[in-house]
């Protein structure tokens, strides 16, 4: 299974035995949307629910970090996945969230994930089937693991200002990169880290939002000055959307890109991190 599927692919495969499918939908709260709700109403036959912000560090200060390993391998057992399912994530987001679930899921040990192409927008628009209710799944066992090399914390970013050892690309807005625009959490400083490079997630997708050609993808990332021949860091508002510019770097054969977990949530809410504004 390749790490993109497209919705006739997915038509395909629906039901067969080994293979799971994830509605990983989410919305920040100036959205005005149910993600839950939207998905109890309408989502892929088969498909379950995978609440972000349920499947997180709920101890933590910050937005939806990464979740203790116990935690994410008991959520996704009750969501019926587990070892030798084949995964595909889709979403209905903005935020094309379901690339952090991918990222999550691949982090935490499972082998086969895919990104539906186009979401659950296409999969509508092409009027394939749908269902609604809540699904009934049966507990599958999950045996997970953390590559703690997809991760990067605080310490780790303000050490890269001094070594450089790697590139960090933002993929938050361009105003919001240069400080121009306001940041949604009030209580956060504007601008970006020194250094970084920006390159907004949206630039990823065609119009109908599916993501653009390897060739397109490639020209994004070297217009924003990233080689993906050396490490990347990906960062944004709250470790969502920089998960698109890890999926897409994927696509482009890059291994080596880790997403900044606690992002500008973390850097732009200290008073003491360097913070730069400004193209």
């Amino acid at each position: 299974m390749t790490p993109l599927v497209t919705t006739e692919w997915l038509a395909a495969e629906l039901g067969k035995s080994d293979l799971r499918v994830i509605d990983a939908t989410m919305f920040l709260a100036q959205h005005g949307r149910n993600a839950r709700a939207e998905f109890e109403a309408a989502h892929i036959p088969g498909a379950v629910f995978f609440d972000i912000d349920e499947v997180s560090d709920l101890t933590a200060s910050l937005p939806h970090m990464l979740p203790p390993a116990e935690k994410f391998a008991s959520r996704m057992q009750a969501l019926g996945l587990g070892d030798g399912s084949r995964i595909v994530v889709y979403d209905n987001s903005p935020l094309r969230s379901s690339a952090r679930a991918w990222w999550m899921l691949t982090l935490f040990g499972a082998h086969e994930v895919a990104i539906l192409d186009g979401g659950f927008a296409k999969w509508q628009a092409e009027a394939r089937p749908v269902e609604s209710g809540k699904p009934v799944v049966r507990h599958r066992h999950f045996t997970v693991w953390a590559d703690k090399s997809m991760v990067r914390d605080m310490k780790a970013m303000t050490d890269n200002l001094r070594s450089k050892a790697e590139q960090v690309v933002d993929a938050r807005s361009a105003g919001r990169f240069a400080g121009t625009e306001p940041e949604p959490r009030k209580e956060l400083r504007s601008g970006h880290i020194p250094g970084s490079r920006s390159l907004p997630y949206d630039r990823m997708f065609n119009e109908d939002g599916t993501f653009k050609s390897v060739d397109a993808l490639k020209a994004e990332f070297d217009m924003a000055g990233i080689d993906l021949e050396k490490p990347v860091v990906a960062t944004c508002g709250s470790g969502v959307t920089s998960a698109v510019l890890a999926f897409a770097a994927t696509l482009l054969g890059h291994k080596q890109m880790a997403i900044y977990d606690g992002s500008w949530s973390e850097w732009g809410a200290s008073a003491t991190n360097p913070v730069v504004t400004g193209a």
